[in-house]
């Protein structure tokens, strides 16, 4: 692959674009349960439409583009009252979750070295369920981070333990709301409690849930508190290309006050370029997602998303009785939002997800870890309406045909590494076992269990390390 002498026509480049898309996901079809929020045709057309007429403006400069900080300013006004903050919550529009939260741990990093510098070596206390994007903050910011148990029964945060693992150094804390794994809502309020007894930095997770649980409260869900409606809650991430539908990255970090906020700021002046000051992590971005989210809030209006927030529920409910009526699945949690999580004690779930996937469906798998079983992930959005029967139907199928599948030979072969020479020796003969495992060219094979079955089996250390390693063989240029 080089750059071509003469460019390419436009048919010529739409045709080869067309061939690269083969094999994605088909997030359209109504059978995909994850990465993809489709609103469906209409929003979606006209989402792109607002897109690419922000698409060139650069939100590097505030004061240059004023349509884009009053966007920001806008969404940041509709969620703080959406989420009970008052006149004083301020925040900001990021790329996603990701970096929603990497900007909260910034925040309380460098609160807590203004406020208490004689902690050098500071901490944060994360439920086993915390999304990875706080474990890669900590990785980034040189945090220490503190893992702590679920309830294994709800898998909600357990107030003791996390109390238990406060100590001098301790600054930061998290519920979420709800965890991306099980779909439960940690108990947030009690939570922020201890942090502000302790003085301690609290952040609510609500990537997932904090555009659609007020929504599911207005219906009369019985929804906890995890809002700034808990006195103890310093910020607050929540994403707008999830729930609320708008295009990707489209997320905010909110803030209790500005003076906290203050230290998510980032400014420099000792160099000869132009003034650099950065609310958020990125510098240069386009204002394309950033004019969408605010175009689809207010295009899809309060009723509506009552509307897509009924309907989902009702979703999960139809799934939820389907799975309920397979005896060799149980429901690893009540969901309290669109999350659903079920296992198997009888079937290998990996299997199970093989056989959904090759009939047209997309699941993900969750690895067993600190005690809890694998299970199968569902993130429920609108698209999956209308489609309940049929999942159940191919659900039923698919652990008929798994409960005959054997473990693979891959595992064996990788338990044997493990036995004679350990990770290292696993390591080194990383090229010979993905040929066998069906991984090449940066290509999944159609069957992953034998892979997810090796991954479920090492433990978590060997896994993370067999991960990068084999990531950084699928970015690879082409020769």
């Amino acid at each position: 692959m080089e750059l071509p002498q003469k460019g390419l026509t436009k048919e010529d480049i739409f045709k080869k674009l067309d061939k690269y898309k083969e094999d994605d996901l088909d997030w359209q079809s109504g059978k995909a349960f994850g990465y993809i929020f489709d609103p469906g045709q209409e929003i979606l057309q006209f989402a792109k439409q607002v897109y690419n007429m922000f698409l060139s403006e650069n939100a590097l400069d505030f004061t240059v583009y004023p349509s884009l900080l009053s966007f920001e300013n806008d969404l940041v006004s509709i969620m703080r009252k959406h989420l009970n903050g008052d006149e004083n919550v301020v925040g900001n529009f990021t790329s996603g979750g990701t970096e929603s939260i990497i900007l909260a741990v910034k925040t309380a990093r460098d609160y807590y070295r203004d406020k208490k510098p004689e902690i050098e070596e500071p901490e944060m206390i994360l439920p086993t369920t915390a999304h990875a994007a706080f474990h890669k903050a900590a990785h980034y910011l040189n945090l220490k981070t503190v893992s702590v148990s679920v309830n294994p029964v709800t898998f909600k945060a357990d107030i003791k333990e996390v109390e238990k693992s406060i100590n001098k150094n301790t600054i930061f804390m998290m519920g979420s709301a709800p965890s991306y794994t099980q779909g439960v809502i940690d108990p947030i309020f009690e939570l922020s409690e201890i942090a502000r007894e302790n003085d301690i930095w609290f952040h609510t997770d609500a990537c997932m849930g904090g555009f659609l649980l007020p929504f599911f409260k207005k219906l009369g869900r019985d929804v906890v508190d995890f809002d700034f409606s808990c006195p103890g809650v310093n910020s607050i991430s929540v994403d707008l290309h999830k729930y609320a539908y708008t295009p990707k990255g489209a997320s905010l970090i909110l803030h209790r006050n500005s003076e906290q906020r203050h230290f998510q700021l980032f400014a420099f002046a000792d160099w000869l370029g132009y003034t650099m000051i950065n609310p958020t992590i990125q510098s240069t971005k386009s204002g394309g997602s950033l004019a969408a989210a605010w175009a689809v809030l207010n295009h899809v209006g309060e009723e509506q998303y009552l509307d897509f927030a009924q309907k989902q529920i009702d979703i999960v409910r139809e799934i939820k009785e389907g799975i309920e009526e397979i005896p060799e699945l149980y429901m690893m949690a009540e969901p309290e939002m669109t999350l659903i999580s079920f296992s198997s004690k009888e079937v290998s779930v990996f299997h199970i997800i093989d056989e959904m996937n090759l009939k047209g469906w997309y699941i993900q798998p969750s690895l067993s870890f600190d005690n809890i079983p694998a299970s199968i992930h569902l993130s429920v959005t609108l698209s999956n309406a209308g489609h309940s029967d049929a999942f159940i139907k191919d659900l039923k199928k698919s652990v008929e045909k798994a409960k005959n599948l054997p473990p693979s030979e891959l595992l064996s072969m990788f338990n044997q590494f493990m036995k004679d020479g350990g990770a290292d020796d696993l390591l080194e003969n990383l090229g010979p076992l993905l040929e066998l495992a069906g991984i090449k060219d940066g290509r999944m094979p159609d069957r992953t269990a034998p892979v997810n079955e090796v991954l479920d089996a090492i433990p978590s250390e060997v896994r993370k390390k067999l991960l990068l390693e084999v990531t950084n063989t699928f970015f690879h240029p082409k020769s």
